[in-house]
């Protein structure tokens, strides 16, 4: 049995909360009080942190984070940073020692800025949404097992921004996903504040307009509590996207059926850019992630891969060979 089965054998679903077209299961399992690491927010508030272009220059896939806290930072798989050079999201999540700089992985959801806005970053607040990170989680998947590299196609992820943006009917300068929060802040407050942690809640499985679409887990209830409204927002705003669309009620066995199929999930392991291991999860039409340290599930996210009926692998090989044609046309 994998560490991820593991867990997810310990896993309780607890009473469904619904609102509007968005339902959330809290996933219940035994952990930790406080966890043994601070999060990205309390971190940077508390000033022991920091996170810069990794030079003058800069580099869209990478930026520099300094931990001068007394413990770990844990950073989320697409939780968003804005400011320096243009705003970005983190590729997976990442365990940060104390006490040590390093480089951290991510892609970036503000297109048409290159320019110092600040000389560090600054929490969103915010994670990017549900529908982006699968994609993401499938893109960086393929890179990491291919070329052992933790990059997204960030074309794609330029392109996807867009699309979703135009059918939302937010317009943005900079082609920033930061707009389509900000034009729809109201709704994203309803949803936020529809939703509560209940005891022992470590996790959290979504579902919009009654179709199941993914789950973050963590090893603390602390961890969700503390992170529970930027989760809720990411799916938030893929249901404003789909509100008016066609839904259903979620079967009674699927959220069963989701853990179990994340369970069966393949695993491939990698060393992590931190502290511990990451693992990479693929099986059917899933894809996503997990962070273990000490044996220890730390983060895992899982996610139904959107589009075309495609396998994870397949959706990222059709990206990827989507974006060599873009950057060849681009040179003629």
């Amino acid at each position: 049995m994998s560490v991820v089965s593991e867990r997810l054998s310990q896993v309780v679903l607890g009473e469904q909360q619904v609102y509007e077209n968005l339902t959330l299961y809290p996933l219940l399992a035994e952990g930790p009080s406080q966890p043994e690491y601070r999060l990205l927010d309390e971190a940077l508030e508390l000033g022991c942190a920091r996170v810069t272009e990794v030079s003058d220059s800069g580099s869209v896939p990478e930026l520099k984070f300094v931990n001068g806290c007394d413990r770990p930072v844990l950073l989320l798989d697409g939780e968003e940073l804005v400011g320096a050079k243009q705003n970005r999201i983190l590729n997976l999540t990442v365990l940060a020692p104390a006490g040590k700089t390093i480089e951290i992985p991510v892609s970036c959801v503000e297109a048409g800025r290159w320019r110092h806005e600040s000389t560090e970053f600054r929490s969103a607040g915010r994670a990017h949404y549900a529908a982006g990170r699968a994609r993401k989680a499938a893109q960086v998947s393929l890179a990491m097992r291919g070329q052992g590299v933790r990059r997204s196609d960030q074309s794609a992820v330029w392109e996807d921004i867009s699309a979703k943006s135009a059918r939302m009917e937010v317009r943005s300068e900079t082609g920033a996903a930061a707009a389509m929060y900000e034009t729809h802040r109201a709704s994203l407050d309803d949803y936020r504040n529809a939703f509560c942690p209940v005891e022992g809640q470590t996790g959290a499985m979504f579902a919009v307009n009654g179709r199941i679409v993914g789950l973050d887990l963590f090893d603390s209830p602390a961890t969700l509590s503390a992170l529970l409204n930027k989760l809720v927002e990411s799916y938030a705003l893929d249901a404003l996207d789909e509100a008016g669309r066609e839904a259903a009620s979620v079967g009674a066995d699927e959220p069963q059926s989701f853990l179990s199929a994340t369970s069966n999930a393949d695993i491939e392991s990698f060393p992590a850019v931190g502290e511990g291991e990451d693992l990479r999860l693929r099986g059917g039409r899933l894809s996503g992630g997990a962070l273990v340290k000490d044996d220890r599930v730390v983060h895992l996210c899982v996610f139904r891969v959107p589009g075309g009926g495609e396998t994870p692998d397949e959706h990222g090989r059709r990206l990827v060979r989507a974006s060599m044609r873009r950057r060849a046309r681009s040179r003629i």
